[in-house]
């Protein structure tokens, strides 16, 4: 008899979590539980709720008929304008998610945490390299660390086990996420294309020429499935990249090339500000090539873009941990841009032509 397993997956919409709920939709044994705000069209293997996670009445009223989760894949995120404030309603989500499910799920059997290089202190400025999951920590307020500190304490004498997955900036194609580096630099370049411009690196000169990985989000997805399914891997941190690095003084004129564009030197530029004008512009190229009517806010992420473009330092971390442990898979980071930039015009939110 086949053993089914019911995946809970908070922040469903998200790039994370959307491309997770599409790797367990191609697994036979799963059944699927996706949580959003927003909610979501149910498929033949996947149910969505919308739920306010802040909100303890309404998650209690929507989780607690969900007593046959077996795992929970825990990858939603509230944004907060600083980084003390992010603390509070992070940690609040997860706390409830758990608490509730913990109470109602007599089988649970895993709860997956997506964390990222904020852990290394990374957001605060050059940072250790390669960064190690045995690091030592830094001063608080952090939100990835407490939640990580909260699941270890909760699962004290518990038959459930945790995981945390670290992965870099994460490459993926959903939409009206507040970060996503691939929808950012696509929005970028056609509305420079459409400008007449070259597309100028935006981000400051120091960061033109240093290393950084990054992480495919398909690869995130297979990479999370694999730690909440080994016992090897039971209430374990894992980073998790392509596996390779690049700078973008290499790999900037490779997508301005693809882009069918010239180059010009870099030019320190902040998005939010220059591209905070530009939604008339991204109208009539949306008219103009009769591609699907995102809003421009849902397709810009400017603020993402500007921090991560400003990072004149290196940002990588060591992924060998989980490659010593069974997990082999790797992504080539070039391939994996011109890929979500196909994918992009597939779906037309890019222009083919483009």
């Amino acid at each position: 008899m086949e053993t089914r397993h019911t995946a809970l997956v908070v922040g469903a919409n998200g790039v994370i979590g959307s491309n997770l709920i599409a790797y367990l939709e191609e697994i036979d044994g799963w059944d699927i539980v996706g949580l959003s705000r927003r909610g979501g069209q149910n498929t033949a293997k996947t149910t969505y709720i919308a739920v306010n996670l802040l909100d303890i009445e309404d998650c209690s009223q929507q989780l607690q008929q969900l007593t046959s989760i077996t795992h929970i894949f825990y990858a939603a995120y509230q944004e907060r304008p600083s980084w003390n404030e992010l603390v509070q309603p992070n940690l609040d989500m997860l706390v409830n998610v758990v608490q509730l499910i913990e109470r109602v799920a007599i089988d649970l059997h895993h709860v997956s945490l997506m964390q990222g290089y904020k852990v290394y202190g990374a957001h605060y400025g050059p940072f250790k390299t390669p960064a190690k999951e045995s690091d030592g920590g830094h001063m608080p307020p952090e939100f990835n660390v407490s939640q990580q500190q909260f699941l270890e304490t909760t699962q004290k004498g518990k038959k459930w086990t945790w995981s945390a997955l670290r992965p870099s900036v994460v490459g993926g194609t959903a939409l009206g996420n507040p970060m996503n580096l691939v929808m950012v630099i696509a929005i970028y370049a056609v509305i420079s294309k459409e400008l007449g411009l070259p597309l100028r690196f935006p981000g400051k000169l120091g960061a033109y020429d240093r290393l950084l990985d990054l992480t495919d989000a398909g690869l995130l997805a297979r990479a999370t499935l694999w730690a909440a399914t080994n016992s090897q891997c039971a209430n374990q941190a894992f980073n998790m990249t392509n596996g390779d690095l690049i700078r973008w003084n290499d790999l900037w004129p490779k997508i301005a090339a693809y882009f069918e564009m010239e180059t010009a030197p870099p030019l320190q530029m902040p998005l939010q500000t220059i591209m905070a004008d530009k939604e008339e512009v991204w109208k009539s190229i949306q008219e103009k090539y009769q591609l699907e009517k995102h809003s421009y806010q849902a397709l810009s992420s400017w603020g993402f873009g500007d921090f991560v473009f400003s990072r004149d330092y290196d940002f990588f971390s060591d992924g060998t941990k989980a490659r010593r442990m069974g997990f082999h898979e790797f992504i080539d980071t070039e391939k994996m841009f011109f890929d979500l930039f196909d994918q992009l015009k597939e779906k037309k939110v890019i222009p083919a032509g483009s």
